[in-house]
């Protein structure tokens, strides 16, 4: 069984958007924050977090259309103080520290992993952070 697209775009938007009128709204996370794994997160574990080398989770908002939500405007992270090492994926939290598994909203792997080392920034342009429910 699976959610009719109408039903997709209505959770994205319920999950992803602070619109006043969305229905429960005290339970939707008030504000995203984009975090960096070195280890491919799962639905019930994080992955291994970025630590160190200036390095902090970034805030994020979303545009939702259709069974799609992407981000807004470009996420930077801040110039790397010292070696990230290699970056397979992103998590996207409602807070910018900390959390469990059962507070983490998505992950998802990178495309290519990326190799972060001192003086790198890591960019995400905005509309390629993308979340699909199919």
């Amino acid at each position: 069984m699976s959610l009719s697209n109408g039903m997709e775009t209505k959770v994205l938007k319920w999950l992803f958007k602070t619109e006043s009128d969305e229905a429960n709204s005290s339970l939707r996370p008030t504000a995203w924050y984009v975090a960096l794994a070195k280890t491919d997160p799962t639905d019930s574990a994080l992955g291994t977090e970025v630590t160190g080398g200036g390095y902090a989770r970034q805030a994020a908002t979303f545009t939702v259309a259709g069974n799609n939500a992407s981000n807004t405007s470009p996420i930077e992270f801040p110039e790397a103080t010292a070696d990230y090492g290699t970056v397979v994926a992103v998590m996207i939290m409602p807070a910018s520290t900390g959390g469990t598994a059962s507070d983490m909203i998505v992950h998802a792997q990178l495309t290519s992993d990326k190799a972060i080392s001192t003086g790198d920034i890591f960019r995400i342009p905005a509309g390629d952070l993308d979340i699909n429910i199919s």
